[in-house]
């Protein structure tokens, strides 16, 4: 596996992916997230994985706000570790004392166990209660040390 800033060419691959996982994300809107995706790549804060050649893991974060805004695996390559992987190539672009968050479903939503245990894994400590777009949600913080 390889993992690496995503590029202008990666788009297609990823709307592909996004298909297959958009029912796990309420709210999204495809067209905005377009758009927002060619802009996170410009900034580089869009990051790719890839098994020869095919696009298996994507994350997208904010460099200014420090947030780990979307994070989706192929559901063929889950539990193999590409997300850990994402997540910790993310986390070594910032320097130490570096705070990030992200958001995630709630203790009692069954969508988000697989992402809460992979958060706290990492060293995310739970935070606050939250609601985004209309739905209930909870931001996990980490400190990169």
């Amino acid at each position: 596996m390889k993992i690496g800033f995503a590029q202008s060419n990666d788009i297609d691959g990823w709307i592909k992916l996004l298909e297959l996982v958009k029912d796990n994300f309420p709210g999204l809107d495809m067209e905005e997230y377009k758009k927002g995706l060619s802009t996170r790549i410009l900034e580089q804060g869009a990051l790719v994985a890839k098994e020869n050649d095919m696009l298996i893991g994507v994350l997208l974060f904010s460099r200014e706000s420090k947030e780990l805004e979307f994070l989706a695996v192929h559901p063929q390559y889950r539990r193999l570790g590409t997300a850990t992987a994402l997540i910790r190539y993310m986390l070594a672009i910032f320097p130490k004392g570096s705070c990030f968050t992200v958001i995630t479903y709630r203790e009692d939503d069954p969508k988000g166990k697989a992402a809460r245990e992979l958060y706290k894994r990492i060293g995310f400590m739970p935070g606050e209660l939250i609601t985004v777009f209309d739905y209930p949600c909870k931001k996990f913080i980490y400190t990169n040390e």
